[in-house]
């Protein structure tokens, strides 16, 4: 008995969603397996819910106001009670208690870190997410339509060279050339964080897709006739996206290193907001005095990062069936 190829590429989509969810399942389990992996998706959980908190507890419902200067509570180690009457409701610290400690200029270091961590993490995300769409776009293009001619070249080739050529730059450098042009924004620094970091995204697309160009489900579709848009979108793209979700979930840790070292140079998120990296730049003169204020958002950054990294390699071994975990 003879089967109809449209039929069976149909068949196909429809069951996909069950082979996904299969899949799901199984990389689920590796992942969990990894006991790191684990941990660090641990931190990041509490890091989300530490920047839900700070996000409303600090601009919702101003419970307490980061930016409130309180001059005879300046350089209060953690676990201090804050001295004098506590008047208006945002001007305490929480409960009264400097949890984190004090700064110079008697704000609360507990409450500047929590709002530090909602910036931190949009700054992350949203840098990562426009380098995931260019890089997805650009690598695509080059994988998809490589071989059609642009002129002189190709546009696989002339992409490539792009890329080559944005690789030759130092990319801290170059955000910190474009950021020092650009007026001070947190929005300039999520474009141009963004806008610099794709390349690694573009080399996995296109590598993916010459990859899936010679599967046999892509060229029954295109046999059958199938929109371009369809291939691509429907059958290309999700079978891409692995290690764009890898390489995704190291350059959100990237990023926020990033931000954090432009903060600390001086070309960061301008004030009011405080950020990991300028709470790190204006303790900087203070670590034999106030230690607390150069080594709290310290081990911030460096527990946040050391946890995307610890969860990108596990997503990378759980996504992979030859280093899968049985």
């Amino acid at each position: 008995m003879t089967t109809d190829p449209a039929s069976a590429v149909l068949s196909a989509e429809a069951a996909a969603p069950v082979i996904s969810e299969s899949l799901r399942a199984e990389v689920w389990r590796s992942f969990r397996r990894d006991r790191l992996a684990f941990a660090g998706l641990s931190v990041l959980v509490l890091l989300f819910l530490a920047a839900l908190l700070g996000k409303a507890l600090t601009e919702w419902w101003v419970v307490f106001d980061p930016e409130v200067v309180r001059l005879p509570d300046k350089f209060l180690p953690p676990l201090s009670r804050a001295s004098g009457e506590l008047v208006p409701r945002a001007d305490r610290p929480w409960l009264g208690i400097y949890l984190l400690g004090s700064d110079e200029l008697g704000r609360d270091v507990f409450a500047r870190m929590l709002q530090g961590a909602s910036v931190s993490l949009s700054i992350g995300f949203v840098s990562v997410g426009i380098a995931v769409v260019i890089g997805i776009a650009l690598g695509g293009l080059s994988g998809f339509y490589g071989g059609l001619k642009f002129g002189f070249a190709s546009v696989d080739t002339l992409i490539m060279r792009f890329t080559d050529v944005m690789l030759c730059f130092p990319t801290f450098f170059l955000i910190l050339t474009v950021v020092a042009l650009l007026p001070p924004s947190i929005y300039n620094i999520m474009i141009v964080i963004g806008a610099t970091s794709w390349m690694g995204t573009a080399r996995f697309v296109r590598a993916e897709f010459l990859a899936l160009r010679e599967r046999d489900f892509v060229v029954a579709a295109e046999a059958l006739g199938l929109p371009e848009r369809r291939i691509i979108f429907r059958h290309m793209v999700p079978n891409a996206v692995a290690p764009v979700l890898v390489s995704a979930t190291i350059g959100v840790a990237t990023a926020i290193l990033t931000e954090s070292a432009l903060s600390f140079l001086g070309f960061g998120v301008p004030p009011p907001y405080a950020t990991w990296g300028n709470i790190l730049s204006d303790g900087k003169g203070f670590i034999f005095d106030a230690p607390w204020l150069f080594f709290v958002p310290g081990i911030a950054i460096f527990a946040v990062v050391l946890a995307f990294n610890l969860v990108g390699e596990g997503l990378r071994e759980a996504l992979n069936p030859r280093l899968r975990r049985p």
